[in-house]
């Protein structure tokens, strides 16, 4: 039992990084939705509420991926979305498997994964994906985007400043 994967009670694994991986991704998700449906429930379509000189809150309906990527092809997009958060997720939880520790490479992966899901929950469900975060200087306005998108990027920025020197993510 020298290898690690097996802790001194029973068969629990003693660094369970897909444990804590799958955690953190189920926290993103639940918190993700919870906003969006604040957002449903609290703003109208297009409204715009603005908090201070920099940050607005807007209910917008994106029907496509980043910067409304695809958003024209009806359809179809929502499905190759759905099925591309599907194949990313379970390719995430391939690569938390592999890993020995609970590292921010780890972290890295499970807010990817999470918010890969949250916005899979919004196109299953509605047909697009809910953004209400409006970020704005001297009149120009970054998209609209929400906590999925954030825990995404988050996550991809972890994902390249943890990468493993040796190419092994074991040895993250």
């Amino acid at each position: 039992m020298s290898d690690g994967s097996v802790g001194a009670v029973g068969s629990l694994p003693r660094n369970n990084a897909l444990g804590f991986g799958l955690l953190i991704a189920a926290l993103v998700v639940a918190l993700d939705q919870a906003s969006k449906f604040w957002a449903l429930s609290s703003l109208a379509p297009g409204e715009a509420v603005s908090l201070t000189p920099f940050f607005n809150l807007v209910l917008v309906f994106n029907p496509g991926a980043a910067f409304s990527f695809l958003a024209d092809h009806a359809g179809w997009q929502r499905w190759f979305f759905a099925a591309i958060a599907l194949l990313i997720s379970g390719w995430i939880v391939w690569q938390l498997r592999a890993l020995r520790e609970k590292t921010w490479f780890a972290i890295g992966l499970a807010l990817i994964m999470g918010g890969a899901l949250g916005n899979l929950i919004d196109r299953l469900w509605l047909g697009m994906v809910v953004d209400f975060i409006d970020v704005h200087v001297a009149g120009w306005h970054w998209p609209a985007f929400n906590v999925a998108d954030s825990a995404v990027c988050a996550g991809a920025a972890l994902y390249v400043l943890c990468q493993p020197r040796s190419g092994d993510p074991k040895e993250s």
